[in-house]
């Protein structure tokens, strides 16, 4: 088989086996609260809505949606009672606050007898805030710019958004003064922990009654399980890392090459999420991008491998691309396209020079949002990309 149409394949099996409708619908499948008001936050809230009506029809009373640009499915749009907010990602603006001003009001009116239902993926960090008092949204756009720009982690990044946050670290759960609810979680940060994911946004609440059933239905593991299990039912044999990637994309790069090296299987799957530490102009590309491409440029001649690395919510950094699909050839390609692929690396421009490889990764939004794939194997790697393999999956 064609490898880049083998790890397509993986790819799109690991998003089905972690799909927030068919995860959130597995997940109530056996709830019956009686009236229910779903607030849903996040890239994946669409799709998480979705699996809350499938799994409770016309419990379902009221609905909020707080999520990215472009990520509203059509399905949940042309429901009655259902409120769509589309917000801010990566960077949070006036949108954020109008959504953390609704979120507040919402729940403050809920009545007694509606069970809250809370749906939380990643980015929920940015798509909806409220401010503490002296905390403005100046500071919290600059917070997000130096701490995604310095390469900090998601679970420090997350901490420092819920200093400046009322709803952030616990507030929410706060607010409910010890209402029962269930939440929900897709989980993008490692250890999966509610205190963590979308910046404790669902987090427990400090120094109140919490009864809030917490309960993550979809994160990484997952995922890296599926594309094992799948790569085996066609005959391909993955070592699957069970401890998250994390650290700057180009070390992960030299770390993932190392062990596809070494391994004694065809190949190698990992999840986490990178990091890159921007220079002040950064040009265009994600830490996927940026990883992949340093992992091209350090495959040694005849090095028959084809990795790919992307981003489960299907965008990059600020791009709409998940990430891209190299080989030993892609440094040639990009270079024969026009591309410095040296510059590309150095001004963290990697998707011009993927581009020019024709090697970039699209999807579209995925209704999930586990954090990123790195997908490895060692088969020969095609002269060059097969004009006939699609870029959507």
């Amino acid at each position: 088989m064609n490898p880049r149409r083998l790890l397509l394949e993986l790819f799109h099996e690991a998003l089905r086996s972690v799909d927030g409708e068919r995860s959130v619908a597995t997940a109530l499948g056996e709830l019956r609260p009686g009236p229910v008001a779903l607030f849903a936050i996040g890239k994946a809230a669409s799709s998480m809505t979705l699996g809350a009506f499938a799994a409770l029809g016309d419990d379902v009373q009221q609905t909020l949606i707080i999520t990215k640009d472009g990520h509203v499915d059509p399905r949940v749009a042309t429901r009655p009672r259902v409120r769509v907010i589309e917000s801010a990602h990566p960077i949070p603006d006036e949108r954020s606050l109008a959504a953390g001003a609704e979120l507040e009001r919402q729940l403050v009116e809920l009545p007694r007898g509606v069970y809250p239902i809370f749906l939380v993926s990643g980015g929920s960090s940015s798509l909806v805030e409220s401010l503490r008092a002296g905390s403005t949204l100046d500071d919290l756009r600059s917070l997000n710019v130096r701490g995604m720009g310095s390469g900090w982690d998601i679970a420090r990044l997350n901490t420092e958004r819920g200093k400046l946050s009322r709803i952030k670290g616990g507030g929410v759960a706060a607010l409910l003064d010890g209402r029962p609810a269930h939440a929900l979680f897709i989980s993008d940060v490692p250890g999966d922990d509610p205190g963590v994911i979308g910046s404790g946004l669902l987090g427990p609440a400090v120094g109140r009654t919490d009864r809030v059933h917490r309960l993550v239905v979809a994160n990484v593991g997952a995922a890296t399980r599926c594309v094992a299990d799948a790569a085996r039912a066609r005959g391909v044999e993955l070592e699957e890392r069970r401890a998250s990637f994390e650290g700057e994309a180009a070390n992960v790069a030299a770390e993932f090459l190392d062990a596809l090296r070494q391994t004694r299987a065809d190949g190698l799957v990992w999840g986490g999420e990178s990091t890159v530490m921007l220079p002040a102009n950064p040009g265009r590309g994600g830490r996927n991008q940026h990883l992949a491409l340093a992992a091209a440029r350090a495959l040694r001649a005849g090095e028959s491998f084809t990795i790919l690395a992307a981003g489960t919510d299907g965008t990059d950094g600020p791009t709409d691309d998940a990430g891209a699909i190299v080989d030993s050839l892609t440094v040639e390609r990009a270079e024969l396209g026009g591309a410095d692929v040296e510059r590309a690396l150095r001004d963290y421009d990697s998707g011009l020079a993927l581009e020019a490889a024709q090697d970039l990764l699209h999807t579209g939004p995925t209704g999930t949002n586990v954090g990123d794939l790195l997908i490895g194997i060692k088969q020969d790697a095609p002269r060059a990309r097969d004009p006939t393999l699609p870029r959507m999956l």
